[in-house]
């Protein structure tokens, strides 16, 4: 596990999967980073697949390559480039047993940065190939919620900003989950706000689609604490939480890469969602988290 920390924040990172593990407020000793065996993570990050493949497999010239769930970084131990008091850099690269399942030279950095108020992430996707990469990721972060002692999860709600003027989400297959339908769907808010329930993701994640969005906040309507994301790099923001477990938890997730339609088993550089890298480039997207206590 590696620590960073400024005079506010002690962050923790699993060099497994370069996965956020603990974000402590040193202010007021709270942790804002899901940990509980509910669900066994706290912010995997997800490359190059983002949820379920139809078949668990995509094509290349019509040659079928098995690909987990969210794809298979997740398992893989980063190691450390750089690393200072309050940043650390991470890398994985492509081996042998990844390229049996996506046949790319790629490299993943991903970077912390601790600020006055926050945490700064960054992921370089660095294509050492000599062909096109096609990938998806996404960022899965975990927050406890509510923050304090004596609210409870529907004194929360999601503000987007700018507000949109017509809010959608994919409509999810519940089973097998989580495959989208292909249909997008109206998706209820007042002005940009959400007001969460736990009814809302009985069918399984949102994904919203909001072109232009910049900022998600995970806010309490109790005492205005709140976590803000700054996503102008990603192109859809998920939220999610267990489904029908009451879970105190709820993760807000920024995404470049959709889920498969049920059954559209695709060519990789097809795949709707799916970002683009040229053969000895670089594709660079970050956003940063802002804690207002």
């Amino acid at each position: 596990m590696i620590t960073i920390q400024n005079s506010r924040f002690r962050v923790a990172i699993n060099e497994v999967g370069a996965e956020l593990t603990h974000f402590v407020d040193q202010t007021t000793g709270r942790d804002l980073m899901w940990n509980n065996d509910l669900w066994p993570k706290h912010a995997p990050v997800l490359f190059p697949a983002i949820g379920r493949s139809n078949e668990d497999s995509y094509l290349i010239d019509g040659k079928k390559f098995e690909m987990p769930q969210h794809g298979f970084v997740s398992g893989l131990t980063f190691a450390v480039l750089n690393q200072t008091d309050s940043a650390v850099t991470l890398s994985a690269r492509a081996t042998d047993e990844t390229k049996k399942m996506y046949p790319f030279d790629f490299e993943l950095q991903v970077t912390f940065s601790l600020t006055a108020d926050g945490l700064h992430l960054k992921f370089d996707v660095k294509n050492h190939d000599s062909k096109d990469l096609s990938f998806s990721l996404g960022s899965h972060p975990a927050f406890n919620v509510p923050f304090a002692d004596g609210e409870k999860f529907t004194d929360y709600q999601v503000a987007l900003t700018p507000a949109p003027k017509d809010l959608t989400n994919f409509e999810i297959v519940k089973t097998p989950n989580p495959f989208r339908s292909g249909k997008s769907l109206p998706f209820k808010n007042e002005d940009g706000v959400i007001d969460l329930t736990y009814p809302m993701f009985d069918a399984g994640l949102i994904i919203l689609n909001a072109p232009g969005l910049e900022h998600v906040t995970l806010r309490s309507k109790v005492s205005g604490q709140s976590i803000t994301l700054d996503v102008q790099d990603f192109d859809y923001v998920t939220l999610w939480t267990k489904e029908g477990a009451n879970a105190p938890f709820l993760c807000v997730e920024p995404f470049n890469g959709l889920p498969d339609v049920s059954g559209d088993l695709r060519e990789l550089k097809s795949k709707e969602g799916n970002h683009h890298v040229a053969a000895g480039e670089t594709a660079t997207m970050a956003y940063t988290m802002h804690i207002k206590a």
